[in-house]
């Protein structure tokens, strides 16, 4: 991903996640922030799918539409953001291999766990990329809950 594309990230944003709008400047930062977590899946010069990922606490979850200022030094958890692909995008086998990528990334970065919160009926998809739901604690079902009904904490060995 290069700034230049974050136009497009935030058009497929929109399509994608309608309920939880994320201002540009979330993205903007995530880019900054960590960038070698952060993808696009284009076609000729649009941007059809992301992918951002970064550093996290495992067992947190960053607010929604929150600018989060810096990221841990720790580096054996990350929080995948978002993989989102375009309705015109979906179906064509580009989930898996994106995911692959970032796997392989983050274990050479010395990661051993990938964590992320399952909205819009993708538990099956994201058990499916090898992610198993996690139980929540009261704090992190709080904060599930501001990420609308059937939000699931999961995560992922590496």
């Amino acid at each position: 991903m290069q700034p230049t594309d974050i136009d497009g990230v935030v058009q497929v944003a929109a399509a994608c996640f309608p309920d939880h709008f994320e201002n540009r400047a979330c993205f903007e930062e995530r880019l900054a922030l960590y960038p070698g977590g952060c993808f696009v899946l284009g076609r000729g010069d649009a941007v059809k799918g992301y992918l951002i990922a970064y550093p996290w606490p495992f067992g947190a979850i960053p607010p929604l539409n929150t600018l989060l200022g810096a990221l841990p030094d720790a580096r054996d958890a990350f929080y995948l953001h978002d993989l989102a692909l375009h309705p015109e995008a979906r179906g064509g086998g580009h989930a898996r291999p994106a995911l692959e990528r970032l796997a392989a990334a983050l274990r050479e970065a010395g990661a051993t766990r990938i964590a992320l919160v399952s909205v819009n009926d993708s538990l099956a998809f994201w058990q499916g990329m090898g992610f198993a739901p996690v139980a929540a604690d009261d704090v992190l079902s709080a904060k599930l809950a501001s990420y609308g009904e059937g939000a699931r904490y999961m995560v992922r060995v590496l």
